[in-house]
């Protein structure tokens, strides 16, 4: 039987290069329909998908519904871990990460979030501000915006969790 047989498959199946187009489900004219594009994005923006410079797709509603689902009350000081864990849950991959919460702004800027001025007081959902490091907070503090309340690896009682003076990065998905 042919089965019985030692074969090895790399003389069979050769690796192939394959290129990958995807299109969109509007019907188009064949030109580059802006009205289709300008619709897609709203789309998207009623979804809360974002995709970024790196070609990442965010779903800023599944990393909300990751923060969500924290329930610790006191934190357990891994606050960076559970943004980077939220925000993969919402699509985002990561070859390297920072280990301190007050290093995460350049990747939050590499997964197509912007530096606003602070919006404490008019926070929307997947909005990340970040604590720079203090002489008792080495580390920093990062937390993201549920639509609820601000949540990092515990539900914060608000975004000023540390006592001492500290500086705010505000961080927003670019849309």
């Amino acid at each position: 039987m042919i089965y019985d047989q030692q074969s090895d498959m790399s003389e069979i199946h050769a690796p192939v290069e394959m290129k990958v187009i995807l299109r969109s489900n509007a019907k188009s004219n064949g030109n580059n329909d802006t009205k289709s594009a300008s619709a897609n994005s709203k789309r998207d923006s009623k979804n809360k998908n974002y995709t970024s410079a790196s070609a990442q797709r965010i779903d800023i509603s599944k990393f909300t519904q990751h923060l969500k689902g924290v329930t610790a009350r006191k934190s357990s000081q891994e606050c960076a871990k559970s943004i980077r864990i939220a925000l993969e849950s919402a699509g985002a991959r990561f070859q390297s990460h920072p280990v301190a919460a007050a290093d995460w702004g350049g990747t939050l800027m590499k997964l197509g979030y912007r530096k606003i001025n602070l919006s404490f007081d008019k926070p929307k959902e997947g909005d990340i501000y970040i604590i720079n490091r203090t002489g008792s907070h080495v580390y920093g503090h990062i937390a993201g915006y549920t639509g609820s309340g601000w949540v990092s690896d515990f539900k914060q009682a608000g975004y000023a969790v540390y006592k001492d003076s500290v500086k705010y990065t505000y961080y927003r998905m670019t849309e």
